[in-house]
């Protein structure tokens, strides 16, 4: 029997404890807690200060590295992008291209894709906003909604269902419960940078509402880099009796992106501002997402049953003019249970999509000749479970698996390259176990420590299989992780670090094809991924406080039979980023820095590595009135030119037009208020 038709029967069968459940919205719609009169969250949000605790408590369950980032954490930033929301999340590889295009990378997960994202499960309120055949278009996630966000690093990731080498990250919205009245922020600055912010929240009875409208524009901080986006997301929530209580979510989604395009090396270090006009590229979406959930409580436990559908439009000018049209949709199902000792968690879920994928000879941006029709076709469904048993009180065994299986199925309908009509049917099938097991030991209420051994299991997407002139079956990519760290608070100092190493065989490499083209796909051999990621924060005194994060990445080739043992390309070996807050909740000031000590390499072959470079930035923050406050930020304070990303390619030359240059000098303020 497939497992699509098992995936929610088999979600009934067990579960855990209800800290433990695998949605991130467990608590921000059963808490409602406003914050302390001295937390700085007091003008920003209302939000239920303790289901962030609360999904802290589950994360800190995890023997592998986990993080929580809560609104606070990055008020005072001009939002735009995950970048703005996660950059002091530990191991979290995120840079800015444009707008709100950014690279981002878990453990080297989608290392070499040059554009969108793969290797990472995104979710919001708990619900996939990955499409069936697992890629994503993190575009569609607004973090100036946020309450707040979760981050699970690897196998550490099996109780949202992921089985991916990054793991997930799931984006909590508040609720009328957690965030009632009227909220307002309003940002501008450089480049024309203009944004706003209103949300609305209200709680009635037995039932509760949120909705917020945001809209952003900016000329962007390149030539042709113009962005406008306007977006909605809600959710009306209804307690139906004392153990059962419905939620349904909305999000709609308008924006529009011109695309600037890579550099030269030459130009990207001399001319930042440069962008490409050739084509008039862009990537406009419109997309509409309806999510309901169930939840049912009891007695130790609770079961969430759910569905969700996507529609979207994709008008994407690049090398040919991309028109895709597609609906995804799905359902799942978690169970949570725990009696004594032991803690159970199961769950299913089932991803179907189907895209209507048409290309077209770009003139200037809009349609010519139509070169390409397929109609696309992906299912991705998984079972998952993990059991927990205390032997004693301060030691916890984990053990759990996934089980993931799907398809991609693309039937070409015309090919304007090879003669004209044809009716060609490529399909790929895959399936994968990966199992995971893990020990935490608390060697005091304060310091915890930890270690796993897992498996991941990626299918490729139609970025992979649905190549430019070809179906291309390409075999999933494989990798043992094992994993070890520590984290606690001891006095002054608060840390969370985890040492990986990654074995992995047929890992999807892409590199460039040419300008503006999407790389081409293959498996490479065996390749390893270790690294180290760190935080560590010191309450210097009640008014200072220094956070920092540190990310070693060792990404290479094992023996290959081209490239030997060189690095893999892309991310640098070091990062370092640190801030330093000073001040009160009234009035303070955080300078910031970030330093890439070497730049990463920019091929395969090893033969062109960029520099590295150090960032200086501030933010601010001040309250006028008990529920009014004012921020700064402002970047690259010194107006440093560097190299911030790279599309790799087999061999680069400093004449390549693959190089983005990292933000240049910016200053952002707003405002703030709740009624």
């Amino acid at each position: 029997m497939k497992i699509s038709h098992l995936a929610l029967g088999a979600a009934m069968l067990a579960g855990a404890s209800p800290a433990f459940a695998t949605t991130a919205d467990t608590n921000a719609d059963e808490a409602a807690d406003t914050a302390a009169p001295d937390s700085p969250q007091r003008t920003i949000i209302v939000t239920g200060e303790r289901t962030a605790k609360e999904a802290e408590e589950r994360a800190s369950q995890t023997p592998g590295g986990t993080d929580v980032v809560t609104y606070d954490e990055y008020a005072d930033k001009s939002l735009v992008s995950l970048r703005d929301t996660l950059a002091y999340s530990p191991g979290v590889y995120l840079q800015p291209r444009y707008g709100q295009e950014v690279r981002i990378s878990i453990r080297g997960s989608g290392l070499s894709r040059g554009y969108h994202m793969r290797g990472l499960t995104l979710l919001q309120d708990g619900v996939p906003i990955n499409l069936a055949d697992d890629n994503g278009d993190f575009q569609e996630l607004e973090p100036i909604f946020f309450e707040y966000l979760e981050v699970y690093r690897g196998a550490n990731a099996l109780r949202f269902g992921s089985g991916t080498l990054g793991g997930a990250i799931n984006g909590v919205t508040p609720t009328g419960e957690t965030a009632s009245g009227l909220y307002l922020r309003g940002d501008a600055g450089s480049f024309d940078t203009y944004r706003g912010l209103v949300s609305y929240g209200v709680q009635s009875g037995p039932g509760n509402a949120w909705a917020a409208i945001s809209y952003d524009s900016s000329d962007g901080d390149r030539d042709h880099a113009k962005r406008e986006s306007l977006r909605f997301h809600g959710n009306v929530g209804l307690q139906i009796t004392d153990n059962i209580e419905n939620r349904s979510y909305a999000s709609v989604n308008s924006i529009d992106q011109q695309l600037p395009g890579a550099l030269t090396l030459a130009t990207a270090l001399t001319a930042p501002e440069t962008g490409n006009f050739a084509g008039d590229q862009a990537r406009d979406i419109d997309s509409i997402r309806l999510q309901n959930r169930t939840r049912f409580s009891f007695d130790g436990g609770q079961l969430d049953v759910g569905g969700f559908v996507n529609a979207k439009s994709l008008h994407h000018p690049i090398f040919q003019v991309l028109d895709y049209k597609s609906t995804d949709r799905g359902v799942y199902a978690r169970f949570d249970y725990a009696t004594g000792r032991f803690e159970v968690t199961v769950g299913g879920e089932t991803r179907l999509g189907d895209t209507n994928a048409k290309r077209f000879v770009n003139i200037n941006g809009q349609r010519g000749a139509p070169t390409f029709n397929a109609d696309q076709r992906a299912s991705t469904s998984n079972i998952y479970g993990e059991v927990r048993f205390r032997p004693v009180e301060p030691l916890q065994l984990i053990a759990g698996a996934v089980y993931a299986e799907g398809f991609r199925e693309q039937h070409l309908l015309f090919d304007g390259f090879s003669g004209g009509a044809v009716d060609i049917t490529g399909r790929a099938e895959f399936d994968g176990f990966s199992p995971k097991f893990g020990v935490l030991f608390e060697a005091n209420e304060n310091i915890q420590l930890f270690a796993n051994y897992s498996r991941s299991v990626e299918f490729p997407g139609f970025a992979e299989v649905a190549q430019i002139a070809s179906f291309v079956n390409l075999d999933p990519q494989r990798a043992w992780t094992a994993e070890i760290g520590t984290r606690g608070r001891a006095g002054i100092l608060e840390w969370d670090l985890a040492a990986y190493r990654a074995k992995i065989e047929g890992e999807l490499l892409q590199f460039n094809v040419g300008p503006d083209i999407p790389a081409s796909t293959f498996n490479a051999g065996d390749t390893t991924h270790q690294g180290i990621e760190a935080a560590l924060s010191i309450d210097l005194t009640p008014w200072a406080r220094l956070r920092q994060i540190y990310t070693y990445s060792d990404f290479h080739f094992e023996d290959d039979p081209q490239y030997g043992d060189n690095r893999l390309p892309v991310v640098p070996e070091h990062l370092y980023r640190a801030e330093l807050r000073l001040g009160t909740d009234g009035l303070h000031i955080a300078p910031n820095v970030e330093w890439m000590p070497d730049g990463p390499f920019a091929d395969y072959d090893n033969s062109l590595q960029v520099d590295g470079y150090a960032l200086v930035g501030i933010t601010a923050g001040a309250t006028l009135t008990d529920g009014i406050d004012l921020f700064v930020d402002a970047r690259n304070l010194f107006d440093r030119k560097a190299v911030g990303d790279i599309s790799a390619a087999i061999t680069a030359t400093p004449t390549s037009a693959i190089f983005y240059p990292v933000e240049r000098r910016a200053v952002f303020g707003g405002v703030r208020a709740r009624f």
